[in-house]
């Protein structure tokens, strides 16, 4: 990848989008096209084509999407649907279209099978049934991946697709109707802590597995696979390590400084039982994760404590 080419990242106020700002902007790229939500809406098929055919970006990054958690994803299936295939579509499509040299599409694990094999290899997509909870949004990204293969297969398109695991970091979404397990548990301590609350109740029981993976490391690795890596087969991005959800509320509590209790509601799902990655593909590429989860939780809450305008919206 040229870094002084011009390089589309969509999506670059999100999580992913703004640590690959950050990144490419580290490695010297000056050329960065960045569009928000209300200057490009990328479910619209017609202002997407008219934007890749007025500024012919070189590179694309696909990092935009409709993202949640658990309840976000089971209270929202057909804004999850359809609003991803929508911007999957409209970008893939206008980038090949217009001559773009290589795209960059993010999806995640939960694209894997609720009972997938662990720790999860790329081979175990499509084999066994979807977690109930978020199927809409995994449908809507394994088409995205099928729809590389299918550009790259009829027409050529270098298209890749990297599928990092539970992400987080600065820049995170902290609201607690619909942001994912880890911020939401990042504010929710912090707040505990604040109102004196004796007590904190998490969803669940406290024992699935969940690999979380910093943002930074995530946008590394993405710009890593844009410069080295040109296959079909989706990769896998992740620490190749995971942890309990009450280890990780625990975690979470001892660096926000709550001292109450942990409860666990057994009444609320548990999603899949566990999510590790298998991340020997990129791994024996030459690329591994370097923030470790003590470190990435500390550096989140120290961004939450400074946005409080912006986590607490």
């Amino acid at each position: 990848m040229d870094l002084s080419a011009r390089i589309f990242v969509a999506g670059h106020r999100g999580l992913v989008g703004s640590a690959l700002v950050r990144c490419l902007e580290r490695a010297g790229a000056g050329n960065l096209l960045l569009r928000s939500r209300t200057e490009l809406d990328l479910t619209d098929q017609a202002s997407v084509a008219s934007f890749f055919a007025t500024e012919q970006p070189h590179y694309v990054f696909l990092a935009a999407a409709k993202v949640g958690g658990i309840k976000a994803n089971d209270t929202y299936p057909a804004e999850f649907l359809r609003d991803n295939l929508a911007i999957q579509t409209n970008v893939i499509h206008s980038a090949w279209q217009s001559g773009v040299r290589k795209l960059c599409f993010l999806g995640s694990s939960c694209i894997y099978p609720k009972l997938a094999p662990q720790p999860m290899p790329e081979e175990a997509l499509l084999t066994g049934p979807l977690e109930p909870t978020n199927e809409w949004y995994a449908i809507a990204k394994i088409a995205g991946i099928k729809m590389c293969q299918a550009y790259r297969r009829q027409y050529g398109f270098d298209a890749i697709s990297v599928m990092p695991t539970n992400l987080y970091g600065p820049g995170d979404n902290f609201d607690l109707e619909n942001s994912h397990v880890l911020p939401a548990m990042i504010r929710r301590f912090h707040e505990a802590k604040l109102a004196r609350v004796p007590n904190v109740t998490i969803w669940g029981t406290g024992t699935p597995r969940r690999e979380f993976l910093h943002v930074d490391d995530m946008a590394e690795a993405c710009v890593f696979l844009m410069q080295h890596y040109s296959d079909a087969m989706h990769v896998n991005v992740g620490v190749g390590e995971d942890l309990t959800i009450l280890e990780l509320a625990q975690l979470v509590a001892g660096t926000v400084g709550y001292t109450g209790e942990i409860l666990t509601d057994t009444s609320k799902p548990d999603g899949t039982p566990r999510k590790l990655m298998d991340v020997s593909r990129i791994h024996a590429m030459g690329w591994k994760a370097r923030v470790g989860l003590g470190d990435g939780v500390a550096d989140t809450y120290r961004w939450y404590l400074d946005h409080p305008v912006a986590v607490h919206r």
